[in-house]
């Protein structure tokens, strides 16, 4: 059966001083467990079809993690009727773009394309959903080329294999294993791997009842629900894997740790904290707190610890608002002859006097402007809109949310934000990390406040 329903993209002004914009959207599943998004806009003659499969690195085992990135790769490898990366060429030589993406709790496959090769879109995700090529040929290929990738964007790279552990480190592997390992996974697991795991890691996961396909731009229903089913209708339904579990509590004990980089140059100092899942209300106190305290040339850290003191080349806060739970870490790297226990020491009375005289009305209200800003901004495209729609499907109870979800955000209060703070951000909830130069391993770390 087919739901229609309105979707919301928000509004410049809050709801109170002007109507709210809708979309139409289409909802409905196939036989196979297909869950199918169709929105329609006919502004320009284009459509972006949008695949996200319910599978991140949180779904992985010990001993196997960075299969979820390895699969986005290995879905460009080919499948029954595409030759080895013909999808890429497919894609471009009709004139369109096509990438994927990997997190903790998704995978993420989209193309945008002329209105006129909608069909071609849809024939190629349909194709390697049924019969990718999980060959060891294909395997040994992307195995290597993950393992390149992780030498390029992080063991070659200053500070990045500290920042990327970070959040990793503050999850006990053995309850919450989803987020105690990376996304892109290890150089041992990648070797140790095999074509029977990977293949079983496909099947398990990559089947239409965990799948959502979402299409967005200029296209007629009709025809589109037909093509839908002729190419995705007769994919053997799977049953739906378990879903990723993760089990943390508010930590009892500060962790500290120095962290030698070879590649760095100068200290850097990273404090994080877990924080709860993205669709809880202190999440969304947590996503003003982490604007207000680190985001942008305005925020607390940035305008003492750069502009006023001249303590770090960069101070900030990072927030990855995952299904299960967030971390959220505030980082810098020091100027030239700092000592990074100066860096520590700012960050913590930073964070300590949230906790202890909460944030300002005035800071409240400019992250809220910051924050719907950018929410509207993040609407400007077929491919952003397919995101969006993606997101309130896989992160909430109801794509409905999308509705309302924008004034939960602008009800959070200065005391919302303050409990947050003083429930999360203190230090028995807290890991921090001082990366120094090679040969200063015995850098202090000072008590946290």
């Amino acid at each position: 059966m087919h739901r229609i329903a309105a979707l919301t993209i928000a509004a410049l002004l809050p709801a109170t001083l002007v109507a709210q914009q809708r979309l139409e959207y289409e909802d409905y599943h196939l036989e196979n467990g297909l869950h199918v998004i169709l929105v329609e806009d006919h502004s320009v003659p284009i459509v972006t079809v949008d695949i996200w499969y319910n599978v991140g690195s949180a779904n992985e085992r010990p001993g196997r993690s960075g299969f979820a990135h390895l699969f986005e790769h290995m879905m460009f490898q080919g499948s029954a009727n595409v030759g080895k990366a013909e999808h890429i060429q497919l894609v471009q030589r009709a004139g369109g773009t096509v990438n994927g993406t990997t997190n903790e709790d998704r995978t993420d496959y989209f193309q945008t394309l002329p209105a006129n090769r909608l069909n071609l879109g849809l024939w190629l995700e349909a194709d390697r959903m049924r019969s990718l090529a999980v060959t060891q040929e294909n395997l040994d290929n992307q195995r290597n080329a993950v393992q390149e990738e992780r030498r390029l964007r992080v063991d070659n790279q200053p500070y990045a294999p500290a920042f990327l552990e970070s959040s990793t480190m503050l999850y006990d592997s053995t309850d919450c294993f989803a987020y105690a390992h990376t996304v892109i996974g290890s150089m041992e697991d990648l070797d140790a791997a095999d074509l029977t795991d990977v293949q079983d890691f496909f099947a398990q996961y990559y089947s239409p009842a965990n799948a959502t396909l979402t299409l967005v731009g200029d296209f007629d229903p009709d025809n589109t629900r037909d093509l839908i089913q002729q190419y995705f209708g007769d994919i053997p339904s799977r049953e739906q894997p378990a879903a990723a579990m993760c089990e943390w509590s508010v930590g009892t004990q500060p962790m500290t740790m120095v962290w030698e980089d070879a590649l760095a140059n100068l200290p850097a100092v990273i404090i994080a904290y877990r924080t709860p899942g993205h669709a809880s209300r202190e999440a969304r106190a947590l996503q003003m707190l982490n604007l207000i305290l680190g985001s942008g040339e305005t925020s607390r850290l940035n305008r003492r610890m750069v502009r006023d003191e001249r303590t770090a080349a960069v101070a900030a806060t990072q927030y990855a608002s995952n299904r299960h739970g967030s971390p959220l870490a505030a980082v810098a790297i020091a100027n030239q002859g700092i000592d990074p226990v100066i860096l520590v020491t700012q960050i913590q009375e930073s964070i300590a006097d949230v906790r202890e005289n909460g944030i300002t009305e005035e800071e409240l209200e400019r992250a809220k402007n910051s924050f719907r800003s950018s929410n509207i901004l993040g609407l400007q495209t077929t491919h952003a809109v397919a995101q969006r729609v993606q997101h309130y499907v896989h992160y909430h109870e109801s794509l409905d949310e999308m509705h309302t979800d924008l004034d939960e955000y602008m009800s959070i209060t200065t005391d919302d934000v303050l409990r947050a703070a003083q429930t999360y951000l203190i230090p028995e909830n807290s890991l921090t990390i001082t990366v120094v130069t090679k040969g200063t391993t015995d850098a202090p770390v000072p008590d946290t406040l």
